[in-house]
């Protein structure tokens, strides 16, 4: 109970703090890419760019979009007297780095720079809820490297709520990725011959149609390299690699429309592992984005596999 005091006072402390003379992002760069941090919404990232221009591959129109940690234990429960959206109602004890439907902003605590890696560490928001953090830290370690983005994060739970049980196995976003509708050829592989360069596979991408079970994301059990990518249409984008993902998800919201960052058009890719999150649980996990052309994506990738293996 001491340290759900401790976080709701740090939450109010540090959302009152004035923003003046405050920096909104941490940034990585290098002669391919330009990466950003928001600092008002977790820490998530918020922008990934050719160096050079300023086109940003991520869409960032609400705090449920961006490349973000998302974690789901528990039950589903109903709390529309709490301030539930109707929308994700009964819904499971689900933090997010950015912030909930409402708009209000998962606070940091910890931000720095150090050589070429970044860290920021902050207290979730509840998704479903108006304005509830979550009893919980997370932290991000990103690293930089050609076109290749590396992340560690961390969910450390808090919880001493007694609503949504325990024990629980929940599928978990590993993470949560929102490239821009522009980027709209949803590429994999789903053959039995991984790492093999076996003809690479394209596929329909679903569309999503918030509250209808019919128009929802694809799901994807047979993904043995660990990885899907969204491309524009000369097969340049983003591939979202995680080696310890046992399927996929996959769709595009508005699919008819190829918008840009802040349109509410969006693509959508996350990972997923089956897990049991307990009240007191600490979950890890790395992944990899890789912006490239979809051949490159994959040889990096290759890579990166070949390179855990040792």
């Amino acid at each position: 109970m001491q340290n759900r005091y401790i976080l709701l006072w740090l939450y109010i402390i540090l959302t009152c703090l004035p923003s003046a003379g405050r920096k909104d992002y941490l940034e990585l760069k290098n002669r391919d890419i330009c990466l950003r941090q928001d600092l008002t919404r977790g820490g998530a990232i918020c922008y990934i760019s050719k160096r050079g221009t300023d086109r940003n591959i991520v869409n960032i129109n609400d705090e449920g979009r961006y490349i973000q940690q998302s974690y789901y234990a528990g039950n589903s429960v109903n709390r529309r007297h709490e301030g539930q959206a109707k929308t994700w109602s009964p819904w499971a004890w689900n933090p997010i780095q950015v912030g909930d439907y409402k708009g209000n902003r998962a606070p940091i605590l910890e931000a720095r720079k150090k050589g070429r890696t970044l860290y920021v560490k902050c207290i979730p928001m509840q998704w479903d809820m108006n304005n509830k953090p979550a009893e919980a830290i997370m932290e991000q370690w990103t690293e930089l490297k050609g076109t290749v983005i590396k992340v560690k994060n961390r969910l450390t739970c808090q919880r001493t709520d007694t609503i949504y049980g325990e024990g629980s196995i929940n599928s978990q976003e590993i993470p949560a990725v929102y490239p821009i509708s522009a980027l709209n050829h949803l590429y994999g592989y789903f053959g039995d011959a991984p790492f093999s360069y076996a003809k690479l596979d394209t596929t329909e991408v679903h569309e999503i149609i918030i509250g209808d079970p019919n128009h929802f994301w694809g799901v994807y059990n047979h993904v043995p390299e660990k990885w899907m990518a969204f491309t524009d249409d000369n097969g340049w984008g983003m591939g979202v690699y995680s080696p310890s993902a046992t399927s996929f998800l996959a769709g595009r919201y508005m699919a008819s429309r190829k918008g840009e960052a802040h349109e509410p058009a969006t693509s959508y890719i996350a990972p997923t592992r089956m897990q049991k999150m307990m009240k007191n649980s600490v979950v890890e996990y790395e992944y990899y984005i890789v912006v490239d052309d979809i051949e490159n994506i994959r040889k990096i990738i290759y890579e990166l596999h070949s390179a855990e293996k040792k």
